[in-house]
């Protein structure tokens, strides 16, 4: 038990998943990208998340529960899950790296939750006291079930990383009331905001109690049979198995996902694969953002039509960003196809990382790809579900970069770092030297304790036209998008080299997308990037065009928000001053109204981190 088990999700017994997990404990990042990230998330971020969950009243809510405390509950109905994500982003920190302060801060809010916990296992405090009689009456608004399932999150997560049963107890006699209450034999029902049927999943891997998979599974066959209401925003309007399209509460949506891509891991019902690939490819290939956000409606927080996808009024959630990151992984565990751990990074990289400032305190909760300068990071929100969920998701990121199988090893994410692998019982050192996402170069040392054949699988990203392999003085040229498997006897001092062309490219989007028409989009390897006002005083951003014939230059700026490379180019900028007091006016007329400039592009999940000003993703192309 204990810290050696930290895994984020634990397919080590799942029958049908293809791929294993290795803790987040085993892995040790090293100065670049991720590194610094994790120690802001442990120095700075969770304890201001702490101290702010204090001053808002979510504790008290549940001193409030147990009688320590008189008043009135505090804020949302729902905020007794922020508390739990905070508590598993600590969890998955304390996995990492121990910290007292961490641990204490964990310990002190565990206490609080257990003493609020019912007689019968019942834990909610909203629905204490004066609302008891109003238990389960409403499983589509109220999110008593959604609050469970972050509880069981937080609770697997503090006994994988600190062997201690304190909060685990208290999530098992929660699940055991779920379980006396729904099901064949009970009550009828389905969460209106899916979660839990993730969390129930992963509480049966921890516990093996098979009646937590059994519920997870009743959950999701109760979906569209209209015991929440049958609407498309719940999810509710069919059976999960004839689903055709993501539609919905985006979050929701892909929560489902990920909970329904667990209890295939766990069945093997082909019947539900089916229905996920068909939700998954709609969404990539008609429903994303070129970040990886989605939700293109700020109307019920919502997936569009097919290419809706505008962007100065984007909603693409924070929460929904990380909710893409955990379907994916899923997916990806399950089936072992790099088009999943795309997302996986696409995602991570752009449409959710910009959900935090650069500063650690400071979050967005719509990340738009195109503005004014009126969008800027808030230090919380009333509804703080986006604050707390990406601090989970920076503490998944050391369990995402390599998972083993039958085979061999395989590497996910590329990160400079240090890992101890167990493959069929036996110890393998792996080390990771990159500069990535910068730059595309990969040396991965491979340090078995005794020479022994395996098979370590490379994944080629799909945004790179061509890597290079080199193993032992044999190289492997222009290898595509993919997994590529290295199958030999490896020795102590095995190195092999990976160098992927990370050349700046621009992108265009299906001529559908009536938002990007005749613009254009800039990417270099895995970072999306966007022009700032902040890096082109010459024009207003909005106004720029770029030369799509003209090269594109990368350059690294160690002085420029933390250390970034920037993308530079050639544009030109119409004059707007020529449209004062103008709406409409013949083309002719302004047609000569552009002077050339060069521009400057930043990646886009540090935008906003500076002074307010334009911003755009998609910039018009000449």
């Amino acid at each position: 038990m204990g810290a050696y088990r930290s895994v984020v999700v634990d397919t080590t017994q799942s029958p049908n998943a293809k791929l294993r997990p290795v803790p987040i404990s085993t892995v040790k990042m090293e100065d670049g990208f991720w590194e610094p990230r994790l120690k802001l998330m442990r120095d700075v971020t969770l304890p201001s998340q702490y101290d702010i969950i204090e001053e808002t009243g979510r504790l008290d809510n549940f001193r409030r529960a147990s009688g320590k405390i008189g008043g009135d509950f505090k804020g949302a109905y729902f905020n007794d899950s922020d508390v739990y994500k905070w508590l598993e982003g600590v969890c998955l920190a304390l996995a990492y790296r121990k910290d007292p302060n961490l641990e204490s801060l964990a310990d002190k809010a565990i206490a609080e939750i257990a003493a609020a916990q019912d007689e019968d296992g019942y834990l909610d405090t909203f629905f204490t006291f004066e609302r008891k009689k109003e238990r389960w009456e409403n499983l589509r608004d109220m999110h008593e079930l959604y609050c469970a399932g972050h509880l069981f999150h937080a609770a697997v997560a503090h006994h994988r990383a600190t062997g201690k049963k304190t909060l685990l107890n208290v999530a098992v006699r929660l699940a055991d009331h779920l379980c006396s209450v729904f099901g064949p034999e009970g009550r009828p029902g389905t969460p209106g905001h899916p979660e839990p049927e993730m969390a129930l999943v992963e509480l049966y891997r921890e516990t093996g109690r098979g009646e937590y998979l059994k519920l997870a599974q009743f959950f999701l066959d109760q979906r569209g049979r209209g015991v929440i209401g049958g609407s498309p925003y719940h999810i509710d309007h069919k059976p999960f198995r004839e689903l055709e399209e993501v539609v919905g509460h985006a979050v929701r949506s892909l929560y489902l996902n990920g909970g329904a891509t667990d209890i295939y891991m766990e069945t093997g019902d082909e019947t539900v694969m089916a229905a996920l690939e068909r939700l998954w490819r709609n969404m990539a290939e008609r429903r994303i953002y070129v970040t990886g956000g989605v939700g293109a409606r700020h109307s019920g927080e919502a997936f569009g039509d097919d290419y809706e996808l505008p962007n100065l009024r984007a909603y693409a959630e924070t929460c929904a960003a990380v909710a893409n990151v955990l379907w994916n992984w899923r997916m990806l565990l399950a089936k072992t196809e790099a088009r999943f751990a795309d997302l996986v990074e696409l995602a991570l990289y752009n449409g959710a990382l910009s959900g935090i400032s650069s500063d650690g305190k400071g979050y967005f909760y719509s990340n738009p790809l195109s503005d004014r300068g009126r969008t800027r990071r808030q230090p919380w929100f009333d509804c703080a579900c986006c604050p707390t969920n990406i601090v989970r998701l920076i503490g998944y990121v050391p369990g995402y970069i390599y998972t083993t199988s039958e085979e061999g090893i395989w590497v996910h994410l590329y990160a400079s770092n240090t890992a101890e692998v167990f493959l069929k019982g036996r110890k393998i050192r792996i080390t990771q030297r990159t500069d990535y996402p910068w730059e595309g170069d990969v040396e991965v040392g491979i340090e078995p304790e005794d020479e022994e054949e395996f098979s370590v699988f490379l994944r080629i990203p799909g945004w790179c036209e061509g890597a290079d392999v080199s193993v032992g003085g044999e190289v492997a040229s222009g290898v595509g998008p993919g997994y590529f498997e290295v199958r030999r006897r490896w020795r102590k001092g095995d190195r092999v080299g990976l160098s992927m062309p990370m050349r700046p490219e621009l992108l265009t989007s299906h001529p559908w997308v009536e938002s990007n028409t005749g613009k254009v989009a800039i990417r270099r390897g895995p970072i999306v990037y966007c022009l700032e006002q902040a890096d082109n005083p010459a024009a207003d951003v909005w106004n720029i065009e770029v030369n799509p014939y003209a090269p594109l230059r990368a350059n690294f700026r160690s002085d420029l928000l933390g250390g970034v490379v920037v993308v530079e180019g050639e544009a030109v900028a119409c004059d707007t001053g020529a449209w004062k007091g103008k709406l409409y006016q013949p083309l002719k007329a302004v047609s000569a109204l552009r002077r050339p400039l060069k521009f400057t592009a930043v990646p886009y999940y540090a935008w906003a981190n500076r002074e307010p000003g334009p911003m755009a993703v998609w910039a018009r192309s000449s």
